[in-house]
């Protein structure tokens, strides 16, 4: 496991500068991790102590096996209320089941992750439409600002896990306990307290540390105004964060129900989907800042791994981090060292100073949830995709509906869907076109007005030649059969050049396509064949009956495979489209530098 990590700082003339660069950059990030792992667990409705724990084992793992330099993986906001809406079937009150529950779906978000990656199935992401992670992260700031209201107010939770988010808040808010004015004032001081600070940071360029300086500025408060301070009775006048055992998290093998792995497994679908979107699109965000390249499928893989042994270790399920990752980068941090010493410096955080977490009111994180939840929402771009087209607004407006009024991993799943159900008309549309050589001598586009070849036809294709396009294609083949006939054309140069991603069903189409039209004497030529669609085409047998001479190949730019296919049909003939006669030599030249043709 190390020594790939070992191998790459070798590789990179690892020294002192950068070990200094990684470490400065690594503490930095570990001062964020810590309160955010206590938050993004209280938004998985878990013990704040998951959420540290996979600030240090989901972080360390995933950075010794990533490809990325500057990605730091482990807690988010979106992950984790996707691990929420997926546990929501858990009564809270049942600790042990909800706690079991979670360690096993961090196990199956590896596995599918993993899965992925083995196969290599990460390409599967890009026909996820952004428009669905918009509409996906819109509903999980909305559900996020919802689900804090509570102890934001001091109230506690009302409802169960079996109503909706909206249900369970209406109750909160309106028939559940008095408000507390001590937690809001905590809560509001917070909120303010991170808007300053980051202003603050932002203005002077100081450390990205105002996070962990909000929470212990609103601890200060509660414990001077004697808000965290027990009475008599043993209880403090606003909720304290759960206490954090200080010590590292220890194996555990998560008990397994057959009914709850099935009950899981669609959320842990749409986490692992959700957490490699998030954790290759902010490493490539980053890459083309860094100029590094990124092995994805490898990234993938490290993702999986991460979650895998998380859910072994008592941790919330992670991602890459779309705070801690920028702060990695910006503070100067060189390779993914700098995870593995935030991961650490995470764990020696709480193995000094855990009891002191206890005193952080539990309202205080709720404001900085809150920001968090507002901070999340990109005007802009949500703006831009709903302007954009019909398309994308009706993608982000479903995802979002769908992730408030039922659950978040129903949302991911059925804008995967949609994404997928919509992209396949859309790729289907294979376009033809006829094109001429004109009196310039150019062969293009044919246009109204241009007299046809009587003996030549050259036919153009252009797009996704997978089985959703073999309609499509079967139709335009059915009118050059036609047309052929009609015209007695003798000669047809089939442009293939911007054809993509062929497979066996159109290989079926074209194959019979030009037996057909071979057997009643028309002389066929392929143009601009590439090699993908060659392939298949041998595949098939069909260089065992089709002449070699008729098979043009894209090869050099400067001499185009339509002109050498154009030119050869007129040598075969005799003539060219104006008359000249054309010498047999032109067949194997390419003709004389005054017959070369420009394709435009």
């Amino acid at each position: 496991m190390s020594l790939s990590l070992i191998d790459n700082l070798k590789n990179l003339n690892y020294d002192g500068t950068k070990a200094r660069r990684d470490l400065i950059a690594g503490l930095t990030v570990a001062a964020v991790s810590l309160p955010q792992g206590i938050t993004y667990a209280l938004v998985a409705g878990v013990d704040p102590k998951f959420g540290v724990y996979s600030a240090i084992v989901v972080t360390f793992v995933a950075s010794v096996f990533q490809s990325s330099a500057h990605l730091v993986n482990g807690p988010t906001s979106a992950i984790s209320l996707l691990v929420f809406s997926t546990l929501a079937f858990i009564d809270p009150e049942n600790r042990t089941r909800l706690f079991e529950a979670l360690f096993l779906l961090g196990v199956l978000v590896g596995t599918f992750q993993i899965l992925i990656a083995v196969f290599k199935l990460g390409d599967l992401t890009r026909y996820i439409s952004e428009s669905v992670i918009l509409g996906f992260i819109l509903s999980a700031a909305v559900l996020i600002a919802l689900g804090q209201l509570g102890n934001a107010l001091g109230v506690k939770d009302q409802g169960n896990g079996r109503q909706s988010v909206l249900k369970r808040t209406y109750l909160t808010l309106f028939h559940g306990e008095a408000y507390n004015y001590r937690a809001l004032i905590v809560a509001v001081a917070t909120i303010v307290l991170a808007v300053v600070l980051r202003r603050l940071v932002k203005r002077f360029g100081l450390p990205q540390i105002d996070l962990l300086a909000t929470l212990i500025f609103a601890a200060l408060i509660a414990y001077a105004a004697g808000w965290a301070t027990e009475d008599h009775t043993g209880k403090t006048a606003i909720t304290l964060t759960a206490k954090i055992p200080q010590s590292l998290p220890h194996a555990h093998i998560p008990s397994v129900q057959l009914g709850e792995v099935g009950q899981l497994a669609p959320g842990a679908l749409a986490i692992a989907f959700i957490g490699l979107l998030e954790a290759l699109s902010i490493a490539k965000a980053i890459a083309y800042e860094s100029g590094q390249k990124i092995d994805y499928n490898r990234q993938i893989l490290a993702e999986g791994l991460g979650n895998l042994t998380g859910g072994f270790f008592q941790a919330v399920p992670g991602s890459g981090s779309v705070t801690r990752s920028p702060i990695n980068y910006q503070a100067g941090a060189v390779t993914r060292f700098s995870g593995v010493i935030a991961s650490i410096g995470v764990a020696v955080i709480v193995l000094l100073f855990a009891p002191l977490l206890h005193y952080m009111p539990r309202a205080a994180l709720a404001g900085l949830l809150l920001i968090t939840a507002a901070r999340l929402i990109d005007i802009k771009r949500l703006s831009y995709a709903i302007k954009a087209s019909r398309y994308d607004a009706g993608l982000v407006l479903i995802t979002a509906l769908t992730g408030i009024f039922v659950d978040l991993d129903t949302a991911v799943l059925l804008g995967v869907a949609l994404s997928i159900l919509l992209f396949v008309p859309r790729a289907a549309k294979l376009k033809a076109r006829e094109l001429v050589v004109a009196p310039e001598r150019v062969v293009r586009e044919r246009v109204p007005g241009d007299p046809a070849d009587p003996s030549t036809l050259i036919y153009d294709f252009e797009g996704e030649l997978f089985f959703g396009a073999a309609p499509e294609l079967e139709r335009y083949l059915d009118d050059l059969a036609a047309r052929i006939k009609n015209d007695d054309i003798k000669y047809l140069v089939l442009r293939v050049k911007r054809v993509r991603h062929p497979d066996a069903v159109v290989i079926q189409r074209i194959d019979k396509f030009v037996r057909d039209e071979t057997d009643r004497g028309v002389v066929v030529l392929l143009a601009g064949v590439q090699d993908d669609l060659w392939t298949l085409l041998t595949n098939v047998g069909f260089d065992k009956w089709f002449p070699s001479d008729r098979v043009f190949p894209e090869e050099e730019e400067e001499f185009s495979a339509t002109l050498k296919a154009v030119r050869y049909a007129h040598a075969l003939r005799g003539f060219d489209e104006s008359g000249d006669k054309v010498p047999t030599e032109a067949i194997a030249t390419n003709g004389d530098r005054k017959h070369y043709y420009y394709l435009v």
